[in-house]
């Protein structure tokens, strides 16, 4: 009895360990809460994107519009009535930065949306839809990886910020919450941005089109449609989601390079590029004008690398334990 007792206990410690191995997915979450480093940079993201809504929601927050002058206040350093100081023009450092970083989000996000959705469609085409269509998709894809990524997207920021392209033009806004000169510079950095995860899933379906459960569906009848959004695209997610995190930051880096230089978002508007631009101006008089904004890009860049880092390792079957 003892015997068949512990052989009891064997079996279902063995489902037990079977039932935990099972979900890919729940493994990999065990193996990101290990990697304390991943851990602390999605509190501090959660942190700033709870307060960056705050912000925009409850602007009582903010205590100052982020246009708001006061030239009795001008270039004075971080106090008890402005946390962050101000500029030049008396604005609230804290509320322009803020503002900024909540454009910095807003365009590193929706920017891999729209990524995705063109490396998506572009990769998975070239895959799956015959030697034509992947020699034809492929060769675009390269002479877009051979051009400088910076200098395109100025060149189509300048194209998009004429009257003749009205959807994306400047003026009023055409998307709620995006307005036409914001929605202008996440198209440009998009469409420049889609290369890289184009070849990725491209590399990732052609791999799988010969994997062992696709020719079984395949067997068993299942049809075209459902062997890719069934078995196909689920088994890319994790090295999407890993370019897509590392995406981010390369975006919100994109849009700071394009408000330092001049081709960003239009003033009055306070974008973190733009606010290390402005600050730069004036970094002998008042050195908190550039630091700020500066640390904030860098918090959100090294978060999401973090980030990036921990999914990466987490996602990778190699690292399975």
């Amino acid at each position: 009895m003892a015997l068949s007792n512990e052989a009891v206990a064997l079996e279902t410690s063995g489902f037990q360990l079977h039932t935990k191995q099972r979900s890919l997915w729940g493994l990999a979450f065990q193996r990101l809460k290990r990697n304390h480093l991943a851990v602390v940079a999605a509190v501090v993201l959660g942190a700033v994107v709870a307060m960056t809504i705050v912000t925009e929601v409850a602007p009582v927050v903010e205590r100052y519009r982020p246009s708001e002058q006061q030239y009795t206040d001008l270039l004075s350093a971080p106090s008890s009535e402005h946390w962050f100081g101000t500029d030049n023009l008396g604005r609230d450092t804290w509320a322009r930065t803020w503002e900024g970083t909540r454009i910095s989000l807003k365009i590193g996000i929706v920017t891999q949306m729209v990524v995705l959705f063109f490396g998506i469609m572009v990769g998975a085409g070239a895959a799956l839809g015959g030697r034509w269509t992947d020699s034809i998709l492929m060769r675009f894809t390269d002479l877009m990886y051979a051009f400088p990524d910076l200098l395109a997207i100025i060149i189509l920021r300048a194209v998009f910020s004429q009257r003749a392209w009205p959807i994306i033009g400047s003026g009023d806004p055409q998307i709620p919450g995006l307005p036409g000169n914001l929605l202008q510079v996440i198209l440009a950095i998009a469409l420049v941005g889609w290369v890289t995860l184009a070849r990725l899933v491209r590399g990732q379906m052609l791999a799988l089109k010969d994997s062992e459960y696709v020719l079984a569906a395949q067997a068993m009848g299942a049809s075209s449609r459902r062997v890719v959004f069934s078995h196909m695209l689920p088994n890319t997610l994790g090295p999407v989601i890993i370019a897509v995190t590392f995406g981010i930051p390369a975006a919100i880096f994109a849009e700071a390079f394009l408000g330092f230089i001049g081709f960003g978002l239009p003033p009055p508007t306070a974008s973190l590029g733009t606010l290390v631009a402005e600050g730069q101006v004036f970094v002998r008089v008042n050195e908190w004008m550039i630091l700020i904004p500066s640390a904030a890009i860098a918090i959100l860049t090294l978060c999401f690398t973090f980030l990036g880092d921990g999914l990466r390792d987490a996602l990778d079957p190699r690292t399975r334990r």
